[in-house]
């Protein structure tokens, strides 16, 4: 098993970080371009915005097809030929002229982008010691924050240098280069076990998952904190276009950067959970999460990104360690376990939109803070039941 700080565990986190960053970076490449696709095709933000969430919709329902066959068939070569089909509907990308071509090949692409997510996690569970795990888990989530800033700022910049196709086509050549970076680093797998596949033994693994009560828990805390944490970004690139701020394209893609922050939640989340349980660091997070977005109504830009920037740090630092303990927590089939995380957490980024565009709709960004609360709330609630479920664990434990 791969241990800490040796030269193949640090080979393949950087693999899959770099995998991670190439994944991300095409799922959130579109998301400053929004108030151009809106006026480019004449629709309403709302509208817009779909050309972000079918990719998530696609990706998350995918998911559930990509674990099971991980399961089956191995962990790399899987992986590989799924961010092949990214750089390729990347490429075809950049060639549409209709809004609802942009749309299909983007839901196309939610399929592709599936692959290296649904598998990553269950792949480090296979060849890393428990320890080496949590460390990885987190460095590899950092990747998603990288990937997250890197394709908005390709799309806010080259977007408002060269336009929307030009994006998608420097978006294919980067693509390209981490596909043969992530082919020739990640190490072949050591430890995999096939398991038959077989469809009434998959859905049995996926009743199991859900009738376990901390994995649930689990599933639905990182799915209602995506659902808000995401789609907050998306409504307030439409802020920052308006008055009194009249931001172009390429400022609205800087503003996340503030996913930095995040970067460095994920890459802690593994040292402190080690400290004080993963529980807790899932209930701070979503505090500091909650917290960061009462900072954004200051009104001024400067309050925006710094509540932008405690948001993210906040989030990701739950969103890591709630990734690591369903990995930890599942009794089998872990890849399956996290795929149905990473289902519930991509079915929130489709549907947070929805939701928070009455509010939206009422009050402006206040309105969406609000509704972020409202569902913020019941999350932290979550984390706690989940404290509380770790302290019973420990006591019978000790009492064995």
């Amino acid at each position: 098993m791969i241990e800490v700080n040796s030269s193949v565990f640090w080979r393949g986190t950087l693999a899959l970080v770099i995998g991670s960053f190439m994944v991300f970076a095409n799922v959130y490449v579109t998301q400053p371009l929004l108030p151009m696709i809106a006026n480019e095709f004449s629709i309403s933000p709302l509208q817009a915005s779909a050309s972000f969430t079918i990719t998530t919709l696609t990706l998350g329902i995918s998911l559930l097809f990509y674990g099971p066959i991980s399961d089956a068939l191995g962990r790399k070569g899987i992986m590989v030929m799924t961010m092949v089909g990214i750089t390729l509907t990347t490429f075809c990308l950049s060639l549409v002229q209709s809004y609802e071509s942009l749309l299909a090949l983007r839901a196309l692409q939610g399929f592709f982008l599936a692959g290296l997510p649904a598998i990553a996690v269950a792949y480090l569970g296979d060849e890393y010691t428990p320890e080496a795990l949590m460390v990885a888990v987190g460095l590899y989530i950092s990747g998603n924050t990288l990937g997250g800033i890197g394709g908005r700022l390709i799309g806010g910049f080259v977007g408002e240098w060269l336009g929307r196709s030009a994006t998608f086509g420097v978006m294919s050549a980067i693509s390209l280069v981490c596909l043969l970076a992530f082919f020739f680093l990640l190490p072949k797998s050591r430890h995999f076990e096939p398991k038959p596949l077989r469809v009434g033994h998959i859905l049995m693994n996926m009743k199991d998952h859900l009738q376990n009560r901390r994995l649930l828990t689990c599933y639905l805390i990182g799915g209602f904190s995506f659902f808000i944490f995401i789609n907050q970004y998306s409504y307030v690139t439409f802020v920052l276009e308006a008055a009194p701020y009249n931001l172009t394209a390429k400022y609205v893609g800087l503003l996340f950067l503030t996913y930095l922050s995040g970067t460095l939640g994920s890459a802690i989340s593994g040292k402190l959970a080690n400290r004080w349980s993963q529980p807790n660091i899932i209930v701070l997070g979503t505090c500091i999460f909650m917290f960061g977005s009462l900072v954004t109504l200051g009104g001024s830009l400067m309050a925006i990104i710094i509540g932008l920037l405690i948001n993210s740090f906040g989030f990701f630092l739950g969103h890591s360690t709630a990734s690591s303990y369903v990995s930890r927590n599942a009794k089998h089939a872990k890849a399956s376990a996290s795929s149905l995380y990473l289902v519930f957490y991509y079915l929130g980024a489709s549907l947070g939109g929805f939701y928070l565009d009455p509010f939206w709709q009422a009050d402006g960004w206040t309105g969406v803070i609000m509704g972020s609360w409202l569902v913020l709330s019941v999350v932290a609630l979550a984390g706690v039941s989940l404290i509380k479920d770790n302290k019973r664990t420990v006591q019978i434990t000790a009492t064995s």
